[in-house]
């Protein structure tokens, strides 16, 4: 029987659809992972990489995807990250997806022992200079007696995506900080013992963040990426719900909760909704063996009314259906692992 190890870092799930380049302004070129890539406990690994030369104030659209099996059956923790460097040093925000790899046995896969990560980044130039971007592979577990490692897949199934024309006036959203144990002020739960459900990017209370599209725009794209995790008792994620409103951690138990993506044109002032583009409400899964999970949500054409003002706002509707409460991730540290991204078509 597969044993659960606690991961030493935070691990957050992510199922997302199959693989499609979006709809960028402009092309997108694809690299692809040519051969394996193992990683082991110790850090970041970087799987693959492109280099951007970039104006001050330049904009690229990064995915990744990141396919992985592993070499042992038991749990452990496996993390894609998408980042850029300048002389070594991260610039700005880190979006990270990531998921315990359930094991080389396990059958919960589209391909039975690989697990598929995807992963959303915006990265601004600070600076005129050349940037090394990379998605990187990260993996985990508690016990200091196992030996394993994971391997990224080849043939397709790893790449990294970056568009190649700048994403002019494009926006990021991202959700406050929430640290790995939920003990955070800022930190949003959603079910038993707190509210039925909650509005990610639009906080009550806090200035709403505006989007003002561009001057001849008459379509814009915008994605979002919701990571959630499950609040089932014993679990060290989620400091501030009271163990009575969790349930326990059975084969198979889980939370359900329904998704949707809101995009809003505001009127002319700016105060008050003039259109409103959503997809539809859909229920996800999350497994308190996964203990996470990632919505991958997007919008490829919203349109731009001329009737109505040129602000935009974005905002994710979540409403828990059943199961213990879940958490809504943030920012922890320099990586953001709930966020969202507007573009001009």
């Amino acid at each position: 029987m597969r044993r659960f190890l606690a991961p030493i870092l935070i691990v957050l799930a992510v199922l997302a659809p199959p693989g499609v380049a979006q709809a960028d302004k402009g092309p997108v070129t694809r690299t692809t992972l040519s051969s394996p890539v193992n990683f082991a406990p110790g850090g970041d690994r970087l799987i693959v990489g492109t280099t951007l030369t970039l104006a001050a104030g330049e904009s690229r659209h990064l995915r990744g995807r990141l396919q992985a099996t592993s070499s042992t059956t038991v749990i452990v923790a496996m993390n894609a990250t998408l980042k850029c460097l300048s002389g070594g040093t991260q610039v700005g925000i880190s979006a990270t997806s990531s998921r315990n790899h359930e094991g080389s046995d396990t059958t919960s896969y589209a391909i039975d022992g690989h697990l598929p990560l995807y992963v959303d980044l915006l990265f601004t130039a600070p600076s005129a200079g050349s940037y090394q971007c990379g998605l990187y592979g990260r993996t985990a577990t508690s016990r200091t007696d196992l030996t394993y490692q994971l391997t990224a897949v080849a043939g397709g199934y790893t790449w990294l995506e970056a568009s190649q024309t700048d994403q002019v006036g494009a926006h990021w959203w991202q959700n406050p900080a929430c640290d790995s144990i939920g003990s955070s002020p800022t930190c949003t739960y959603i079910g038993p013992g707190q509210p039925d459900s909650a509005f990610v990017f639009y906080e009550p209370g806090v200035p709403h963040d505006k989007w003002t599209v561009g001057t001849s725009t008459t379509v814009v794209q915008a994605l979002a990426n919701v990571t959630m995790t499950t609040c089932y008792k014993g679990t060290a994620s989620c400091d501030r719900v009271p163990e009575a409103y969790r349930l326990a951690r059975t084969s198979g138990s889980h939370s359900v909760v329904n998704v949707r993506l809101e995009v809003l044109q505001m009127d002319g002032d700016g105060s008050h909704t003039c259109n409103r583009t959503t997809t539809a409400l859909s229920a996800k899964t999350i497994l308190d063996d996964a203990h996470h999970y990632t919505a991958y949500l997007s919008l490829p054409s919203v349109p731009v009314l001329g009737t109505c003002g040129r602000q935009f706002m974005m905002r994710v509707y979540v409403e828990h259906v059943s199961g213990s409460p879940v958490k809504i991730d943030g920012v922890q540290g320099q990586t953001s692992l709930t966020n969202g991204i507007m573009m001009n078509l």
